[in-house]
């Protein structure tokens, strides 16, 4: 493993006095030939202040906590956790009911056994190169199985989450062993405060790299009782014809497989990833209370008519659920209140004025991010290609782009210093005017402002009239 000159420095330092070691997320990304830039240390046979003293001298430390045993070390624009191995044990309800105690004594089995998942328990010697991996985490890293790392694994449900989260993340299989602790667990979720469980549905909605692998954990393990909105999914049939791939949990899963595989999903930040995949995850929430039996083409068909804005309430209470940011719900409900907008442009292909109000109507999100969740929603019913509805999903982005609306609605021509010009106080009478005014130009009435100021000397003329 390949270690920033200034922390060897550091540890050559802490060898003095204890026995350093590489563990956690860094050693795991760097197995599986991935970045890694946040190291962790586990120091034992040291005691709390004899540590603090040896990384004193290298720069900024902060004790994070010294009954957790953990010294923050910034050095060079960059923080190491610095930590004891300790002992942990389960004395009450909630993520706050535990025991901890540092122990410098403990050795490297022992310490591995507090983690979640033996992949996590790989520690790495720095100075001999060499891989700790008492529990065979190295195995199961190669076979990409998650697997607990002690029967302790239950004392703190938020590990089943870092299942869910971790498997969609790196592709990994949850070990049936541990599938069936985390079922036993299921009722402690209870027990977690909102802003953890977030933590890790934000994770997965911006890391993943398989996202259905993450459902299937929940499935697996039975937490998907506490997302009552993705569970009704399953066992809601689709028309065969339009939808092989299975019910509409199937279907969902291969969107949201199909979006992490398309080549702009790499380009995106964040906050669009975790947008784009709770959009994808939430489209077809409305389905199992609309879907139907029904003529359609002379034959009796499964629909599901109303679905799209039947799924916004639903959208709306899954990211409540999980303690998602609340300037989320706008952007997704749009999204998924609309997600069949291409279809709009079957007939007559797309007006100006109806691609204008499709922008607007979208705010926050945009035409653009509108496109990629109907892409991925197409992408999502394997083995069935739709050739059309690409051509479709294309053709709005392309007349977006001429509009110059891909990125969001436009922006209003008329504004309050035009009615000063034209002698009007400012006052209530400003705002219905300016609403009738944005309406007009999105329907096409004007595109410039000598345009909406002519409009407004006529409506206001025609206001005086009347």
């Amino acid at each position: 493993m390949k270690l920033p000159g200034s922390l060897r420095n550091v540890l050559e330092a802490v060898r003095k006095v204890g026995r350093p070691r590489l563990v956690g997320g860094c050693v795991r990304d760097w197995l599986l030939g991935l970045d890694y830039h946040d190291f962790d240390i586990e120091v034992a046979g040291v005691d709390f202040e004899t540590l603090r003293r040896a990384l004193a001298p290298f720069g900024a430390t902060d004790v994070v906590g010294r009954s957790f045993g953990v010294i923050k070390l910034n050095l060079d624009g960059s923080s190491y956790d610095f930590s004891l191995p300790r002992r942990e044990s389960k004395v009450g309800a909630g993520h706050r009911g535990f025991a901890i105690s540092p122990d410098p004594s403990l050795g490297d089995a022992e310490a591995a056994a507090r983690r979640d998942f033996t992949l996590n328990a790989i520690a790495w010697d720095p100075f001999e190169e060499a891989l700790i991996d008492p529990l065979g985490g190295k195995a199961d890293l190669d076979a990409r199985v998650l697997r607990h790392a002690s029967a302790a694994f239950t004392e703190d449900p938020l590990r089943v989450l870092r299942a869910f989260q971790l498997a969609a993340r790196f592709d990994f299989a949850l070990a049936p062993e541990t599938a069936t602790l985390c079922a036993s667990i299921r009722d402690s979720m209870q027990e977690l405060p909102v802003e953890r469980v977030w933590g890790e549905w934000e994770k997965w909605a911006t890391k993943s790299i398989r996202p259905s692998r993450g459902i299937s954990v929940l499935e697996q393990t039975d937490w998907l009782v506490h997302f009552p909105e993705i569970a009704a999914l399953r066992g809601t049939q689709q028309e065969p014809e339009w939808h092989p791939e299975g019910d509409v949990l199937d279907h969902t899963s291969f969107c949201l497989d199909a979006l992490v595989g398309l080549e702009a999903w790499k380009s995106f930040d964040a906050s669009r990833r975790q947008l784009l995949t709770f959009a994808v995850l939430a489209h077809d929430f409305g389905k199992p209370a609309t879907t139907v039996r029904a003529e359609r083409g002379g034959r009796t068909r499964l629909v599901s008519p109303g679905h799209d804005v039947a799924g916004v309430p639903l959208a709306a209470s899954f990211l409540r659920r999980i303690g998602a940011p609340l300037d989320l719900d706008g952007p997704v409900m749009a999204l998924v209140s609309r997600h069949h907008a291409h279809h709009d442009g079957q007939q007559n292909g797309f007006s100006d004025a109806q691609i204008r109000r499709l922008s607007r109507r979208l705010e926050p999100a945009t035409v653009e991010d509108l496109a990629v969740v109907m892409h991925a929603d197409n992408l999502g019913r394997p083995p069935l290609e739709s050739p059309d509805t690409i051509q479709l999903i294309e053709l709005l982005r392309e007349r977006a782009r001429e509009l110059r609306v891909q990125q969001g609605a436009p922006r209003p021509i008329l504004g309050g210093r035009h009615l000063i010009q034209l002698g009007m106080e400012p006052g209530p009478d400003f705002r219905p005017i300016l609403d009738a005014a944005y309406d007009a130009q999105i329907e096409g009435a004007f595109s410039d402002e000598p345009g909406a100021e002519a409009w407004l000397r006529e409506r206001l003329g025609q206001n005086h009239a009347d």
